[in-house]
Formats: C-alpha cells, structure tokens, sequence
C-alpha cells in the first residue's frame, strides 16, 4: 500500500469525492481516504503521478508521504511523526481570536445598541446609514479573516463536489448578500424621507448572522482539530521513543552517531538507563531489559549474550554491547508504527453506511434549504423571514460528524491497543475481531510455553533424585532432541556438573546410550528401555499416569539397573486456564488444536478448560481444521509458527502471539507482541468497545441531523413555536463534531483486561449450531504402532467426501469420525483396510 497526503478536505464528502476520483484511475484496486489523518491509502499498479493528478483534478491537493530508504531510521520515524503534527490548531487559534475581536465590535454595533441601548459615538445618532456600513465592514473583515470557507466551499462546488464549507460559504453569503441588498434599499429609503421603511429594512440586517456563523464553525473547527490531535497521542509516543544517536565501536573507536548512520553489522554500546537504538544481538553482558514501551509489560527480561534486544527498549542495569541486525525501517519500533499507521490508512466495513449517506448529503442539504426558504415565501412569510429558515438549515447541516464517527474510534482504539502490545493491522481486523464466536487455540506457544521443562522426578529403589539426575545430565549433554534441552537446563539450575560421556550413540527406537566411568548407561522411552532392563510394575503404572497428565516419561538405566524416570512437558503458561476461562464467559467457544495423540491432548485440553480438544492435528492440518470450524461461526485461530501461517489466513481473523514468526505476523491480522493468552479476550473486549463506541458516535451523528434540520427549517414553528436562529444553528454545526471525537477519545480510560463487565453476544449462528446434528463414527482399528501409521488413517479417511474430520489415536486404536453426511461403514472401513490396518469394528 502506498500512502498520501491529502490537503484541501473539510469533511466527509471531500473524502469521499477524493475516494471515487482515484478509484476511477486505471490499475487501482482499493482506495481508502482517512479524513482523521488527511492521508490516503492506495493499492494497485498505479504511478504515483496519476494518482496525485486525478486528486488535482478533484479540487483537492496530493503528495506521496516520505519513507526513509535504505536503513535511515531517523528519517522514517520523524517523517511519519512530522505527519502527525497539529498545525491545524495554532493555525484556526489564530484565526478564531482575530474574528472574535470584530465580532464582538459587530454584535456591540448590531445588537448591544440596538437592544440595550449602549452607547456609541455622537456620529452614529439617528445615521443608520453609517451604521450599516460599519456592520459591513466588519463582516467583510470577518469574512477574509476565513476565506478558506469561501475559497473551499465554491471551489468544491465548481467541481460538482459540494462539501461542509460549501454549506457554510452558501449561508454566510446568502446572510450578507441579502443584508448588503437591505442596506442599499435602506439607503434609497432614507433618500426618499421615508422613515417607516429605513426602519424596516434595519431589521433585515443579517451581518451578524453571518459573521457569527463564520465564527462559530472555526470554533467547532479549532476543538475538532485540539481533539483529532489527540486520537493520535498513542502513535506521537512510539515515535518519541526511537533514541535519535546511538554509540557504535568502529575501528576500535567508541563514536556518537545520528541513527540514520547505523548500519547492519555495526558493533553499538548501550549502558544502563539508555535506550537501545537499533534491533541487535548482544554479544557481551547482560542486563535487565525494560521491554514495556513494546509490548505493555512493565517487568524487565533478563538477557545475556545471544539474546536479542529491539528498539527504544530500555537498558536497565548492565553495560551491553551488541551487534545491529535490523535498522531504518525494519526495526520492531518502525515496523509497529507503521502497522498502526496503515491501519489509520484503512477503512472498517461499518464506515460503508457513512460514505453512502455523505455522497449525497450536501447536494440533499443545499435542496431542502431551497425548498425551505421557497415554501416559507408561499406561505406569505417575509423574504428576510423565509431566507433566514435556509441558512439556519444550510448551517445546522454536519457531514464532518458522519466522516468522523467511525476514524477516530479506529485510531484511539488503536493506540490503545499499540499501547499495550496489541496490534490491529486494518480498521477491518479491528472491527472484527469483536465478532469472534469461536476461537481456536495452536497448543504449543500458544497454550503453552513451547519449551519443555522438568516436571517429576521418581527414583527407583535405593537411587536418590541427585544420582538420577546427575546420570540423566551426563546422557543428555551430546543429545540433540529437544527433551534434552529441559533436563540440562534443569541441571544447570540444581548446579550439576557431570563427567564426559563416551561411546555415545542415538540409538533406533527412542533410545540413548553411552559410557561413563566404565558404567553403562541408557535412556529412553519405556519400550525402549525395557528392552535393556527390567521395570516394576509400580514404576510402569507412575509413568502410564505421568502420560495421562500430557508429559513425556523418560526413563534411564546403569549397568542394566533402573534409575528412574525424569517426567518432561510443555509445561502450560500461568495465564492461559485464566484467558480461556474469560474467553468462555464472553461467549466464544474455545478450542485447541494439537499434533499430540488423543490422551496427551485432552490432558492438556482438560487442564487448560477448553470447550474441544481436536488431536492428531499435522500442520497441513490445521488450515482445513479451520475450514470445518467456519461452517459454525465466526473463527480467530491464534498461533505463532510458520505452520500456523494457512490457518491464520484461513480464519476469520488470524491472530499471532509473542510476536511470532514473521511469516505468522504476515499472514496475522492481529499482532500480540507478548507470549501471554490474555491478551486475546483483551484484543477482543477492545474490538467491541470500539465498536460500540462507533454505534455510538453514528447514532449521535444522524440523529443530529434527523432532529437539527427539520428544526432548521422551521417544521416545529406551527405546532410548537420553536424558531431556530442561524447563529443558534452555526453553534450546533461547530459542537457536533466536537461531541463526536471526544466521545471516541473514551476509549482512552477502556479497561481492556477487565474481565468484570464481560458479556455473551447472541449470534445467528449460535442457534443453528445448537440445532445442528453431529453425526460421529467410532472405528476400532489394529496395527497402528507411531503419529505416522495416526497421520495414514487420518489422511485415507479425510480423503473421502462425506468425512468433516479424523480423529486417529495409535494408543488407543480408535478413529473418531465426524461425518456431514451418513456414511457405509463399509466404505470407512474398506479405506482404512487399502492402508494395511485392520478394522475390528465400527460403532
């Protein structure tokens, strides 16, 4: 996607006059126009020329936003955040303070003599004339000091694309022409010697009727820019947390850089209380590392040598030297503020039903001003009478709260989010995350921590925990299976220090061996190791329950004497039986896909509280998996492998957690830049507040007009009596806006990880799932001895057309079939039979 600036645009309809003007360009294939921000978003095969001439052509002005190049960090971050600079507020300040001194000079002269006598100069007695002149003078003041409704409004209006100031610069001109008109009438008047009628034509003085309607807009304008200011206070404080130097060593020199002048490869220092300049690789010290600017948590990581630290985190404690592997625009900072600011760049679904209504609005507006002031007229009302009941509908009129309702709910609750290291790629990824009515959890770096750890240690008789680890240890040290890892970290924690391992060797079936001190030693699994010596039946029975809990028994052997078991697993994080606890209260079912076998799933399931355990899940799996899940409801399928990446892309939101890979941060829509599963029932209570808040601010924006402009045109005055003043109408223009962007700015005081106000949402689907019949084969199958023989009977059976899904267990010998359809067993069974297994029944 590239991006634009866009000048020129004043409300909803600009925005959406730019849409339809570079959507027409030849290659473009999606174009998305941010009023909040002024930029725009473009996608296709499209120079950047022709884009910027069919906004030219439009009435408005267009320039590609700077991107830094090669590894200029500096330059991209300061760029984006010169972007996001308010110079709309000073500017309308300016112009605000300058037109309220000559208003308040008019309103003396127009109202404050005239209704409560104040005083004026001995010149003015009697000289109405000189009086209306003066009034003129000062509204023609007041309307140079904000040309900028005239030069946009009639501009937009040459193009056939009339927008809010179009309304504005009608109604303060229709106001002034039509007093200058009573003025020189006034003037032929007292000319004449008639009185009666120069006192008639005073009253038909609107000066100040369209200065203050001037006035009032850019005070509705300049709390409107104060506010969409704010909307983007979360994105101003990432970029005012990349360091502008950074101390890198080069030729043995320690020299102070700009960032831009970083470099992949450079060697850089960091000392406690500094901030990381670049993504990097340390390669001496250690630290305690403040990563909350990244990712919310506020409790420093500890990191040592070969451990990664990233951008505007903050060194804490130790002196570090490290080595850049991602500078410019690649850095994890760079890359998060540009996701957030894409995501500004992008419209959400809901934002459809505004776009409509704002392409017709104005055009609808200046009508029902026309007819309005026509219809009075017929009525027999005076001119000035009838006029005055048009520009109060031509003023009270707001397309802006229409085109802001929905962008500024996108990007607060968007920074809150980035805030908290939780990322929404699109406004549609934002809005919909919300929905979720089912959410399928990857088991390993998901559920749980993805690196297993030592959970039991049982002995044999006479063999104490020490000797049984420090043999397990000393085996372990030259295996390269990942098991290993957890009993020589466990080692290392309990200070073992164990002899050289000789003669080791990786033997079929499971199974290590080596020499130690003229001792034998093995270890395995317990097929493994009962081939070499002999197990009792208690030990046996602790390990069948060790299996039953999810963890993996490892057994070990000295000079063909049983040692004992050291049970290892994937031990589950501490916030994930909570986060799915919250998930269910809201509504969603929560289910968990793993490659484990049937008995070590729902062991893990069981623990973790999950709705559905679907086990034997390959990685090529899991994207169908997704697929059967959809037919049930909306699916957010949350992992963090590369294997995850066709199911991310499959659900209906894809969600990838502790940062992940970057593959699944590609195919995510989501980003969780922690390891916790809280963060998803958080992602999803804030999508929801968001949209709520965007109901909210839709409601507000059309119930205004639905209430303001019949109001406006008088429709209440015979029935009820209410006149509405134009000025009254101008002020109710200029608050509108203001409500709306400070109704999104709520968002800010969200409690996102509040559990306490959770609620169910009732879905379509959910009913028709209720009511939907499941139909379900057992097969008791023999001959399938490994996860390979489990992987051939699920794929044989998932071939056939009428089979949703196979759930295959070795261990158990069973095929649990989910059907769409009924199904032969014959046939179940003649597909399982051409793989070599035998079929002992199906139920």
């Amino acid at each position: 996607m590239e991006q634009f600036n866009v000048t020129g645009m004043s409300c909803a309809a600009c925005s959406s006059r730019v849409e339809k003007a570079v959507g027409k360009v030849d290659g473009v294939t999606s174009c998305s126009v941010s009023l909040l921000t002024n930029s725009m978003g473009v996608e296709g095969e499209v120079s950047s020329a022709d884009v910027i001439r069919a906004v030219e052509e439009a009435g408005y002005g267009a320039s590609v936003k700077g991107r830094a190049t090669g590894d200029s960090q500096m330059s991209d971050v300061s760029v984006q955040e010169d972007a996001l600079k308010d110079r709309e507020t000073p500017v309308l300040k300016k112009r605000l303070f300058t037109s309220l001194g000559f208003l308040l000079v008019l309103m003396y002269f127009s109202m404050g003599h005239v209704m409560w006598n104040w005083p004026l100069p001995a010149f003015f007695d009697n000289n109405h004339i000189a009086m209306g002149l003066v009034q003129l003078l000062l509204t023609v003041v007041v309307m140079v000091i904000n040309q900028k409704f005239f030069i946009s409004g009639f501009k937009s209006l040459f193009h056939r694309a009339p927008n809010m100031d179009t309304l504005v610069a009608l109604g303060s001109s229709a106001a002034f022409v039509y007093s200058t008109y009573a003025l020189f009438s006034m003037t032929d008047a007292q000319v004449r010697g008639d009185m009666e009628a120069v006192m008639s034509y005073m009253h038909d003085f609107y000066f100040e009727s369209a200065a203050m309607i001037l006035t009032l807009i850019t005070v509705g304008k300049m709390l409107e820019a104060h506010s969409k200011g704010k909307t983007t206070d979360a994105l101003k404080s990432l970029m005012k947390l990349a360091p502008k130097t950074a101390v890198v060593v080069r030729e043995g020199v320690e020299m102070e850089i700009s960032i831009s002048q970083v470099h992949k490869g450079d060697i850089f220092l960091v000392r406690p209380g500094e901030n990381i300049p670049v993504d990097g690789v340390i390669v001496e010290g250690h630290s305690a590392i403040n990563e909350s600017a990244l990712t919310g948590e506020s409790i420093p990581v500890d990191k040592e040598k070969g451990d990664e630290v990233s951008a505007a985190t903050l060194n804490q404690s130790g002196f570090l030297k490290c080595e850049a592997t991602r500078v410019g625009e690649d850095t994890t900072l760079s890359q998060i503020i540009q996701m957030v600011s894409d995501a500004a760049a992008t419209k959400a679904p809901i934002a459809k039903i505004a776009d409509k209504v704002s392409g017709v609005f104005v055009p609808a507006v200046i009508s029902i001003a026309i007819v309005t002031t026509i219809v009075w007229l017929l009525a027999g009302r005076e001119f000035g009478y009838a006029l005055a009941r048009g520009i109060s509908v031509l003023v009270i009129s707001c397309p802006c709260a229409l085109g802001l309702a929905t962008p500024v709910a996108i990007m607060v609750g968007n920074g809150k989010g980035a805030k908290n290291g939780i990322m929404f790629k699109t406004a549609v990824s934002l809005e919909e995350t919300g929905k979720t009515q089912i959410v399928a959890l990857d088991k390993t770096g998901t559920i749980t921590s993805g690196q297993p750890k030592v959970t039991d240690m049982i002995p044999a008789g006479g063999i104490t925990e020490d000797d049984l680890l420090y043999y397990a240890y000393a085996l372990e040290q030259k295996s390269e299976h990942p098991l290993a890892r957890a009993i020589l970290d466990f080692g290392k924690a309990r200070g073992v220090k164990a002899a050289e391992v000789e003669a080791f060797s990786a033997l079929p079936g499971n199974g290590l061996s080596g020499q130690i001190q003229e001792s034998v030693l093995f270890g395995g699994n317990y097929k493994f190791i009962s081939s070499k010596t002999q197990v009792n039946e208690n030990i046996k029975k602790k390990s069948e329950k060790l299996s039953e809990e999810g963890k993996t028994p490892l057994f070990f052997a000295r000079d063909g004497k049983l040692l004992g078991i050291i049970a290892v697993a994937d031990v589950m994080k501490e916030d994930s039986p909570k986060a799915v606890k919250e998930l269910q209260n809201m509504g969603i079912k929560v289910v968990m896909l793993t490659g484990d076998n049937e008995r070590t799933a729902q062991a893990i399931g069981g623990l973790a509280g999950v709705d559905e355990v679907i086990a034997g899940v390959l990685p090529d799996g899991k994207e169908s998996v997704i697929r059967s899940l959809k037919k049930q409801g909306n699916v957010a399928m949350v992992g963090d492998g590369i294997n995850d990446a066709p199911a991310l892309t499959r659900a209906d939101i894809g969600i990838a957690i502790g940062a992940g890979t970057d593959i699944a941060i590609d195919a995510a829509d989501v980003v969780l830049m922690k390891s916790k599963l809280s963060d998803v029932p958080a992602a999803i209570r804030l999508s929801r507040a968001a949209l709520k808040n965007i109901h909210e601010n839709l409601f507000w924006a059309f119930f205004y007009n639905v209430i303001g402009i019949p109001l406006a045109a008088g429709l209440w005055i015979p029935i009820f009596h209410w006149e509405l003043n134009p000025m009254f109408g101008a002020a109710a223009m200029s608050l509108s806006s203001f409500c709306v962007v400070t109704n999104a700015l709520r968002l800010n005081l969200f409690k996102m990880y509040d559990a306490g106000k959770d609620k169910k949402i009732k879905t379509k689907n959910s009913k028709k799932k209720e009511e939907e019949k499941v139909m379900k084969k057992t097969m008791k199958i023999e001959g399938m001895m490994c996860g390979h023989c489990e992987a051939r009977v699920k794929k044989c059976l998932e071939a056939l057309p009428q089979v949703e899904e196979a759930v295959v267990s070795h261990e158990d010998g069973t095929a649990v079939v989910t059907l769409t359809e009924d199904v032969a067993s014959d046939v179940l069974t003649k597909a399982v039979e051409e793989q070599d297994y035998k079929v002992l029944g199906v139920e």
